[in-house]
C-alpha cells in the first residue's frame, strides 16, 4: 500500500519527495504524476490504483470488477483484482476508459442523487471545507441543492448485510474490529490472503522467494481458514454489491474520502502499523467488496501534502462515472482553489452537518410513520441551517400526514422561495392547496411541477384530476 519496493527502489513522488508514492502500482502513478506520460495502467485489488493517486495528486480509476480484461495480468486475488489506470486530465482517464471498458455510446446524463457519506470524513486528517464540502458546493453549483444526500454509511451497511455479523470471528491481534466498515475492511484481507494462497501457495514454497518483511509475515503467518468462513465472506461480497446498487442505483453517486491519512515518510513504520491500515482499508473496502467503480479526484494542497475525494457508482456504472466526472472536475478545482486561500469556517459546517443528521432522523422517523416525531427533527434541521428548501418540504410532508394543511403550505411556499426548482415542494403545497380548496392554485402548482418534471406522474394525475372538476 506504500509503493516502497526492497527489490528495485522506491519511485519518488513528484507532489511530495520525502513521502512514499503509495501502491501498489507506485511506478504507473509516478509516472503519470511528473509528466512522463499521459496515462498509465495498474492493478488495484484493496487500493492499489487509488492510493498512489491520492498520495500522489492524480486522478485514478477503478473500474467495476470484471468490466476490464483481466488477460496477461499475474492474479493476486481474482475476486478482487480490477484493471485501473491514472491520468492527470479527466479527458485523457475518460478516452482511456472508453477503450478499455468497450462501453456502448450512451446519453450523457446528470447524477439524480450526490450521496456524502459523513461519517466517512469525520475522521479524516482534513477539514470538512477542503474534502466533503467542495463537493457539495460543487454540486449545489451545477445540479441544484435537491440532488444532494447525507448518509452514515457504516449504519447502511450494518442494516443492509445480514452476513457481516456473521463475521465479527475475524480478528486481527486478538481485537475483534466493530464497526461495520472495519469489519468489511477484514473481510477484504482476509479474501485477498486466501484467495493468493489458493493461487500461489505451491509456488511459494517450492520457489521460498527474498521478500520484503511486512509482506514475508502475512503470507507466512498460520492461517487457516474454515469453509464456513469463505461462504460467510462470499455472502458478505453478494451482500455489499446489492446493498450499494440499491443505494446509487442508475445514476446515484456516493462521495467518500480516498484516504484517510497524508503520505507517511519513506522509510517510516507508521504505514505498517494495524492502526493506520485499518483507517487506509475501511475506505478502501467499499468499492473492493462491492465491486463498484471509484474514481479518485485530487484536490490540491493541505498542509504541504496533496487531497483528495472519491465518487463511487454502482457495479457497472463506469461509463456514468467518467462522464460525471467529465462534468465537475472543473468546478471541482476552482472551488477547492478558493477554498484553500480562506480561512476554515469550522463551525458553518459543523453546523451544516448537524442539521444533516437531524434531516436524516426525521426521514427514518417519517418512514417509521412517526411524523411528529419527524416534524420535530425537520424543525431541529431548520433551526440549525434556514435556507435548506429540502428541510422546508419533508416538513411539509409530515405536516400532510397529520391533515395539518395551512402549515404545509407555508412550508412549501418556503421551500419554493429558496429553490424555485424543487419539484416535490410544489407537488406537497399543490396537495395542500387541494386539500383547502383552493383548486385553481392547486392546479397551478402541479402544472408547474410538470414543467420541472413531465414524467412526474403523481402530478399528471392530481392535475387532470382537477382539470375534470371543474369541467
Amino acid at each position: 500500500i506504500g509503493g516502497e519496493n526492497k527489490h528495485y527502489g522506491t519511485p519518488t513522488n513528484p507532489a511530495v519527495p520525502a513521502r512514499v508514492p503509495g501502491g501498489s502500482s507506485s511506478g504507473a502513478a509516478v509516472a503519470v504524476a511528473a509528466n512522463f506520460v499521459d496515462f498509465a495502467l495498474g492493478i488495484d485489488t484493496t487500493g492499489g490504483v487509488r492510493v498512489p493517486a491520492g498520495f500522489c495528486g492524480i486522478l485514478g480509476f477503478r473500474p467495476s470488477h470484471g468490466a476490464v480484461s483481466h488477460l496477461g495480468i499475474i492474479p493476486i486475488s481474482t475476486s478482487l483484482d480490477t484493471v485501473g489506470w491514472f491520468a492527470r486530465d479527466p479527458s485523457i482517464l475518460r478516452r482511456v476508459g472508453h477503450i478499455l471498458l468497450q462501453a456502448p455510446f450512451v446519453v450523457q446524463r446528470p447524477p439524480r442523487q450526490i450521496i456524502i457519506a459523513d461519517d466517512c470524513f469525520q475522521h479524516i486528517n482534513v477539514p470538512l471545507d477542503r474534502s466533503s464540502q467542495v463537493v457539495v458546493k460543487t454540486t449545489e453549483k451545477l445540479f441544484g441543492r435537491q440532488v444532494l444526500k447525507h448518509i452514515n454509511l457504516g449504519d447502511y451497511i450494518s442494516s443492509r448485510i445480514p452476513s457481516l455479523k456473521g463475521c465479527s470471528a475475524h480478528k486481527t491481534n486478538g481485537e475483534v474490529k466493530a464497526s461495520s466498515l472495519g469489519l468489511l475492511a477484514n473481510i477484504m484481507q482476509f479474501l485477498q490472503r486466501h484467495e493468493f494462497k489458493h493461487t500461489h501457495d505451491e509456488w511459494m514454497n517450492t520457489v521460498k522467494p527474498d521478500l520484503s518483511p511486512s509482506v514475508s509475515t502475512q503470507l507466512h503467518d498460520k492461517f487457516e481458514v474454515s469453509d464456513v468462513e469463505i461462504e460467510n465472506s462470499k455472502s458478505v461480497r453478494s451482500e455489499m454489491r446489492s446493498a450499494m446498487n440499491l443505494l446509487l442505483k442508475d445514476e446515484g453517486i456516493l462521495v467518500i474520502p480516498t484516504v484517510a491519512d497524508p503520505p507517511p515518510k519513506l522509510g517510516g513504520k507508521e504505514i505498517l502499523s494495524e492502526e493506520y491500515q485499518n483507517r487506509a482499508f475501511s475506505l478502501l473496502s467499499i468499492a473492493s467488496i462491492s465491486g463498484c467503480c471509484q474514481v479518485s479526484i485530487p484536490l490540491g494542497f493541505y498542509d504541504k501534502y496533496p487531497i483528495s475525494v472519491s465518487l463511487i457508482a454502482r457495479h457497472g456504472g463506469d461509463r456514468f462515472l467518467l462522464d460525471t466526472l467529465q462534468t465537475v472536475y472543473t468546478t471541482l478545482q476552482e472551488l477547492a482553489d478558493i477554498a484553500s486561500k480562506s480561512k476554515p469556517s469550522e463551525n458553518v459546517i459543523s453546523k451544516e452537518q448537524s442539521a444533516e443528521f437531524a434531516k436524516e432522523k426525521g426521514n427514518q422517523a417519517y418512514k417509521d410513520k412517526q411524523w411528529q416525531k419527524a416534524i420535530g427533527f425537520y424543525t431541529e434541521a431548520i433551526k440549525l441551517c434556514s435556507d435548506n428548501a429540502t428541510y422546508y418540504s419533508n416538513r411539509a410532508q409530515a405536516y400532510l400526514e397529520l391533515a395539518s394543511y395551512l402549515q404545509a403550505e407555508a412550508d412549501c411556499t418556503k421551500a419554493i422561495s429558496l429553490d424555485k426548482k424543487n419539484v416535490k415542494a410544489y407537488f406537497r403545497r399543490g396537495t395542500s392547496r387541494e386539500m383547502l380548496g383552493y383548486y385553481k392554485e392547486a392546479i397551478d402548482d402541479f402544472k408547474h411541477a410538470l414543467v420541472l418534471e413531465p414524467t412526474n406522474k403523481r402530478a399528471a394525475a392530481a392535475a387532470e384530476r382537477l382539470r375534470k372538476v371543474f369541467q
